[in-house]
């Protein structure tokens, strides 16, 4: 049996990953589908002032929570950013990681150092009539909040630089899922990166949503991990 530990994205929710986590539950292991705040279900606790080191906070508090000793890691999109983070901090517990069409940073980058203008624009932009908040991408003037399911995303997450500590090297294995029917994608440079790191890597034609929309292949990924 295994332990999995779930990150979702921006703007969103946990519900993201579909019905993975319960097929993880019926192949016998645990798992913490991760809540972070000020979205999803807990859009009540959206403020300005939250940052990625909140959400990396969020992670290793429910880690600590449910009482796993060793676990697997994944996150999805932003979550790559959040998952980096608690891999710093809890890297020697952690017996994989997953980073399912997700950022991933190097040392002291933020989600801005690893994007680029269309995505700058788009949170400069953002802050026009909601200081604080950005819109979620593709969603312009006409956005409104999904109460539980969409809403804003705090910008300084997106923002704020996170140094690794280096214990995220003692990470045994490590894959990354590219979805190739994402397009406009940020996510090839992580790719290639991946690829180049001989990490498990394997492309899903989907789009960005790949725990939704391919739940086989991102079920039978993680359970690869737990061999």
């Amino acid at each position: 049996m295994a332990n999995y530990v779930l990150v979702h994205g921006a703007w969103g929710g946990n519900h993201t990953y579909g019905d993975v986590p319960e097929r993880l539950r019926a192949a016998g292991h645990q798992v913490i589908n991760c809540t972070l705040r000020g979205l999803g279900s807990r859009q009540d606790e959206l403020h300005p002032g939250i940052t990625l080191s909140d959400h990396i906070d969020d992670v290793c508090e429910q880690v600590e929570q449910a009482g796993f000793g060793r676990f697997i890691l994944a996150g999805h999109s932003y979550g790559g950013m959040v998952i980096t983070g608690a891999a710093s901090r809890l890297g020697k517990r952690i017996d994989a990681i997953c980073y399912i069409d997700a950022f991933w940073p190097d040392d002291d980058q933020s989600l801005w150092d690893i994007t680029g203008e269309f995505e700058h624009n788009w949170y400069v932009d953002s802050q026009r009539h909601r200081p604080g908040y950005v819109t979620p991408i593709g969603f312009p003037g006409e956005f409104t909040v999904q109460p539980g399911v969409r809403g804003y995303q705090p910008l300084l997450t997106l923002l704020e630089a996170i140094p690794l500590s280096g214990d995220e090297q003692a990470i045994p294995r490590q894959s990354y899922i590219f979805a190739t029917g994402y397009q406009p994608t940020p996510f090839p440079r992580f790719a290639e990166k991946a690829k180049a790191a001989g990490w498990d890597y394997h492309e899903v034609d989907c789009d960005h949503f790949v725990m939704q929309n391919r739940p086989d292949e991102t079920v039978e990924v993680l359970l690869g991990l737990a061999d």
